[in-house]
């Protein structure tokens, strides 16, 4: 069993460090994944709204917490594809 463990954790690529490429990246993901969940949800105001809800054009806390979460994983695979084919 703990051979298994090592052996999974030699076969782990390192992951790339923070630079301003990566946070430009989660930034145009998480903008992607806003624009795709505003044009796609079909009730965006539905819920708790913003502090501010002409900043996200009407939407509701739900909806930008799932697009945002959404931008982050999409942002995820992006840096991490992107890093393990040498292109970051």
């Amino acid at each position: 069993m703990y051979s298994m463990l090592v052996l999974a954790a030699a076969t782990v690529p390192t992951t790339i460090e923070w630079s301003p490429k990566v946070a430009l990246i989660m930034i145009l993901c998480n903008i992607v994944a806003i624009v795709f969940g505003k044009l796609t949800i079909a009730k965006p105001s539905e819920g708790p709204g913003l502090p501010s809800p002409n900043m996200f054009g009407g939407m509701g806390l739900g909806a930008l917490l799932g697009t945002t979460s959404f931008g982050h994983i999409l942002g995820a695979g992006v840096i991490l594809g992107l890093a393990s084919s040498g292109a970051l």
